[in-house]
């Protein structure tokens, strides 16, 4: 379904009753109402970062809501489509964090492929309701995505930003992985302790000592 080590990881989930509801759930959203990302895209952060990949999870709430934003990553927008606030508050950070420049677009593919999951806790929402699928059983399955990484050998590090995904905190219970957590970085609440974080420096130096390659945050 994934098409990728995934589909081992978490493969067993698409058989419990939960998803097939949520199967049913999504067959009659998207028959009916204008429901992002495409379909074909709800997997493109599990696609994009395979399991044995992964270094670092960003957590999200749920895809951007709006025409032509979401593609399946946290944060992320397709090239051409205004960057949103709070991935313009990101790449504020990542300026004053590592001094990158700031990109001229919100894709961030080279994160994911670099081993960065970029991950919303709900993989789908209705045109113009944010969190519109909240409680429909995505939830369950992300949920299990952390404990699965949770469980890697190796280290990983879970930057969560916001309440909700700070909520998720309590699934990382191996003390070799890092957390960071913070504010989210929305216009309403960035300037509460998201800027001055340093999340992407913070990381790096975790890799580093850990003997991994660090990311290459700037996006190009």
């Amino acid at each position: 379904m994934i098409g990728n080590d995934w589909d081992e990881i978490i493969g067993e989930e698409f058989d419990k009753p939960y998803y097939q509801k949520l199967r049913r759930f999504l067959n009659e959203e998207y028959s009916h109402k204008t429901i992002y990302p495409e379909a074909k895209n709800i997997y493109n952060a599990l696609r994009l970062t395979p399991y044995h990949e992964v270094k670092a999870v960003i957590l999200g709430q749920d895809p951007y809501h709006e025409k032509g934003q979401a593609q399946g990553l946290a944060f992320s927008v397709p090239k051409g489509i205004q960057i949103p606030p709070s991935l313009v508050n990101i790449y504020q950070e990542l300026h004053d964090d590592l001094g990158c420049p700031i990109p001229n677009h919100g894709q961030l593919l080279s994160w994911a492929r670099q081993g960065v999951l970029l991950l919303n806790t709900s993989l789908t929402v209705e045109e113009h309701r944010a969190n519109s699928h909240k409680g429909q059983g995505w939830e369950i399955l992300t949920d299990t995505i952390i404990r699965k990484l949770n469980e890697k050998e190796e280290p990983v590090v879970f930057i969560l930003w916001g309440a909700n995904a700070r909520s998720k905190k309590s699934f990382i219970t191996d003390p070799k992985h890092l957390v960071i957590e913070s504010p989210h970085p929305s216009p309403l609440s960035a300037y509460n302790g998201f800027f001055g974080s340093k999340p992407f420096s913070r990381t790096n130096r975790f890799l580093v000592q850990n003997g991994m390659t660090p990311i290459d945050w700037q996006i190009r």
